[in-house]
């Protein structure tokens, strides 16, 4: 190797660690601020109290975010029940049954949903998703589901952590659908073809042999889908109801730490502690995604040494 090209190789190599360096160390940054800003809020409140208060009432000293932690984790929960089913089902027939033809016209309106403005996804949401569910679905339910746990109902606007879910599961399919598509294209032809001759039907290669290779990424699909999700603002703040309630059904009103930070933010700074009461929800859903992402990666990472086994 000559020296210019040794030269080359080591500067593109430190340059490329200093950005993967100054990556990490934003996101340690902005924990830092986060938590910076929150300190106040800390010394006058406890972490537990603040974390598992029901109580939201910023003039009256009360920051409870327990609502807002349970808000989150049924639109988001909702929502990727909802989305994986259909994003993988998607996935696996753009990736192995589809026809060049229906790929070169599914492709691109799938990443076209992908790319529309969430405000797009809740004006949509308000003009039709509340109203069926206000209209049609929601007195059916009370009529038929009263007794099903989590689904039971007297009345509903139909602003509630379904109607939030609903928007949240559209707006997560494009990225779980691309992934899919592309990891599952990936994995050589060489097993389907093993698998054929050994006389597998095409489920049956997709299902235990494809999928199985594919696995790792296939898992980071779901885990960037969800991260996406418990992130997501506009759209589900238009349609979840916005109100600080623990749901006790996917007919209730919820308000998410997204929602509660964009809707307040900016807003009433005179009153103490209510700025830092804001920021502290920031880092605790920043470190909420920090947490399921090490999580899942960990038992994505046990899944394929199981599957490999």
């Amino acid at each position: 190797m000559s020296l210019k090209r040794r030269i080359t190789e080591y500067i593109a190599s430190r340059t490329m660690l200093a950005t993967t360096l100054f990556s990490g160390l934003l996101v340690l940054a902005i924990g830092v601020a986060l938590y910076w800003r929150t300190c106040p809020l800390l010394a006058a409140h406890s972490l537990r109290s603040i974390v598992s208060g029901e109580s939201w009432l910023p003039s009256a000293g009360a920051f409870g975010l327990k609502s807002f932690l349970l808000g989150t984790c049924w639109v988001t929960g909702l929502a990727v029940l909802l989305a994986i089913p259909i994003s993988f089902l998607t996935g696996v027939y753009l990736a192995e049954y589809a026809g060049p033809r229906v790929r070169c016209i599914a492709r691109p309106l799938v990443d076209l949903l992908a790319g529309i403005p969430s405000v797009v996804y809740g004006v949509w949401g308000v003009l039709v998703v509340v109203p069926f569910i206000a209209d049609k679905l929601g007195p059916y339910a009370a009529g038929h589901w009263k007794k099903i746990p989590l689904l039971s109902i007297d009345y509903t606007t139909g602003y509630c952590v379904l109607a939030g879910a609903v928007v949240l599961a559209i707006m997560v399919c494009p990225l779980i659908v691309a992934i899919t598509d592309e990891v599952l294209r990936a994995v050589p032809a060489e097993y389907r073809d093993a698998s054929y001759a050994l006389g597998a039907t095409r489920l049956e290669t997709i299902w235990r042999v494809v999928a199985r290779k594919a696995l790792p990424g296939l898992g980071a699909a779901v885990v960037l889908g969800i991260s996406r999700a418990l992130g997501e603002t506009m759209a589900v703040l238009m349609v979840v109801g916005n109100v600080a309630q623990s749901p006790k059904s996917v007919f209730d009103p919820a308000y998410p730490l997204p929602a509660l930070i964009a809707n307040n933010f900016g807003e009433m700074m005179s009153i103490p502690l209510y700025d830092a009461a804001l920021l502290g929800a920031a880092l605790l859903l920043m470190l909420v995604v920090l947490l399921f992402n090490v999580l899942a990666r960990l038992v994505l990472a046990q899944a394929v040494q199981k599957s490999e086994a």
